[in-house]
């Protein structure tokens, strides 16, 4: 279940949830994933180390661009394509490059990118973890300016559910931190599996939700191209973009390689769960997870190469 593992199990999980998409019906799914989802960031809360948030606190000007271009900066520029979605705002496929826009940033992967390019390792793990808490408010916010004229969105409600399967998970593991921290921290690879094993059942049972409906039918492959090609130059997009206003501020070469890293990802991990929570059983989940997929492929390939680049410049600079 390395990074290339796990890609390739999201796509074998697609693959089968096309071949087979009842294969599941008669097990209490939605149960599993629920109790699963609970414990990902009841482990999350676990593994957090407040010492090392403490390290990167302090560096402000870093921690407001990373979450102004996460939280406003990303989500505005997915404003430009709506001309190329018929129906404009009102579009399942805009909507669905809108909510990947929302997302918060990831966790693991933006921190261990930015420790492999030896950017701010501290200022990476403070915006990581606090990204994801930032994003249990503002993602379902941003979502009710389009979606709650629908009268299928309650955004009390959903922020409800939130609260419930991933805030008070996450509190209690913080409160049994100073208990079971240490042995979290030690097995966090095993942990890991749990979290990619829980967002592949998710994604199987969303896509299978998806095709048994018949809602890829209706879906042309020109839309689908049209999306993989938005979420590519979103990803570029940022990215230079961040470049450039890491440039104008002054900012350093450590803290431009954490602005540039965590500032252009987007987490699988919170998409998968809060999918699932605002659209529960809908057949339009595996529409909302697609971008999210092809985004997470994409940032975990071109960060990797980037990542490897700034490493050798930092090496450079240090000799």
């Amino acid at each position: 279940m390395r990074v290339n593992g796990f890609i390739i199990s999201l796509v074998i999980a697609i693959i089968l949830a096309y071949f087979f998409p009842t294969a599941l019906q008669e097990l209490p799914v939605n149960l599993i994933t629920n109790i699963g989802i609970g414990l990902i960031f009841f482990f999350y809360g676990l593994k957090l180390a407040p010492e090392e948030l403490k390290l990167g606190f302090l560096n402000y000007r870093s921690h407001l661009l990373i979450q102004f271009s996460t939280f406003l900066l990303f989500p505005l520029l997915t404003f430009l394509f709506i001309p190329l979605f018929e129906g404009g705002i009102h579009s399942e496929l805009w909507l669905s490059i809108f909510f990947l826009g929302v997302l918060p940033s990831t966790v693991s992967s933006s921190v261990v990118m930015v420790a492999i390019a030896r950017g701010n390792l501290p200022t990476a793990i403070f915006n990581a973890s606090i990204s994801g808490l930032i994003g249990i408010l503002v993602t379902p916010l941003w979502m009710s300016f389009f979606m709650a004229k629908s009268g299928d969105f309650d955004f009390l409600s959903i922020l409800y559910k939130l609260f419930l399967q991933i805030v008070l998970p996450l509190i209690l593991g913080l409160l049994l931190q100073q208990y079971f921290g240490k042995n979290a921290r030690k097995y966090s690879r095993e942990l890991g599996y749990f979290d990619k094993s829980v967002i592949v059942l998710i994604v199987f049972t969303s896509f299978s939700n998806s095709f048994n409906s018949g809602l890829f039918e209706i879906v042309k492959i020109i839309d689908l191209l049209k999306i993989a090609g938005i979420v590519i130059l979103l990803f570029f997009s940022m990215y230079y973009l961040l470049g450039f206003l890491c440039k104008r501020l002054g900012f350093n070469l450590k803290d431009t390689i954490t602005a540039k890293f965590c500032g252009t990802k987007k987490s699988l991990v919170h998409g998968s769960v809060m999918v699932k929570i605002i659209f529960g059983a809908s057949a339009s989940v595996g529409i909302f997870l697609l971008p999210i997929m092809l985004y997470h492929i994409l940032q975990l390939l071109v960060i990797t190469f980037f990542a490897e680049k700034y490493r050798k410049r930092v090496s450079l600079e240090n000799t």
